[in-house]
């Protein structure tokens, strides 16, 4: 821990400082970025593979049924006869998935 505290002249060359400074780096690709793009290739493929009469939750909590899917849109029917239109975004996951989200 002393060798890290040190000024750079007093112990730390600056090629052990490029090291350390890309194995930061190489740490949080692996347990930051890799995992959220992951994670958000997961959510794209879900919003592409939507279907008519599939039930799913928006990200604001709203449970309903797809009745009708847009470019950039979907239509929910929430109760009998109620429907709202939500976008495409805001479909957070299939009614059955929210245990494992």
């Amino acid at each position: 821990m002393n060798v890290m505290l040190q000024a750079p002249g007093a112990g730390m060359d600056s090629s052990m400082m490029w090291i350390m400074l890309i194995l930061m780096f190489v740490i949080m690709y692996f347990f930051m970025i890799r995992p959220q793009n992951k994670k958000q290739k997961e959510i794209a493929e879900f919003r592409r593979s939507l279907q008519v009469n599939q039930q799913v939750i928006t990200a604001g909590g709203v449970h309903g049924t797809i009745k009708e899917i847009n470019d950039n849109d979907v239509m929910l029917e929430i109760d009998r006869n109620v429907k709202i239109r939500v976008d495409k975004n805001s479909i957070f996951a299939a009614a059955g998935d929210q245990q494992n989200r």
